[in-house]
């Protein structure tokens, strides 16, 4: 099994749970936020569903500068739209990962803010990230929707709620 297989399976199983927590994403909370320090429920759920596209960013490009190119979020405002945006994303990235060889992993690519470099890493570390970040704001999003008394969906087991718990 390569490296590229055994992303690919990691990329589809984390998909398949993601997409579980998104779909539970209430449309009249996408305002909401725990803390005025938080994201909002909108700005993170949507985060969730664009990083699959890191896959295809870190495979095309040679890197991120956010000097040169600002972030800017894709406007959503149902989970409709938010699933509909992940499944996009998500299969656009799979196909490059998919279309991989293992020697992709290892070209440098770079995370910067103009001069200020976040990460000299490789395109397969971007891979890496999309996972990570992924499961890390996944999990927050399952905090806002316990704390919204929004029944969690399980990831890795049955959730609490799932257990009737």
């Amino acid at each position: 099994m390569t490296r590229v297989d055994i992303f690919l399976k990691e990329f589809d199983e984390e998909a398949a749970i993601t997409r579980k927590m998104l779909s539970r994403v209430p449309d009249d909370k996408y305002d909401w936020k725990p803390h005025r320090k938080s994201m909002s429920v909108r700005e993170l759920a949507t985060h969730i569903a664009e990083l699959p596209g890191w896959v295809k960013l870190g495979f095309t490009t040679e890197g991120l500068d956010f000097a040169a190119n600002p972030y800017q979020q894709e406007a959503i405002g149902n989970t409709k739209e938010l699933l509909e945006y992940f499944e996009k994303t998500f299969a656009d990235s799979r196909q490059y990962l998919a279309d991989a060889d293992d020697e992709i992993l290892d070209i440098p690519w770079v995370l910067r803010n103009g001069e200020q470099i976040y990460d000299e890493g490789t395109k397969g570390g971007t891979v890496r990230a999309s996972l990570s970040q992924t499961i890390h704001h996944r999990a927050q999003l399952g905090v806002f929707l316990r704390l919204l008394n929004v029944p969690i969906p399980g990831s890795y087991g049955p959730s609490a709620d799932e257990l009737g718990l």
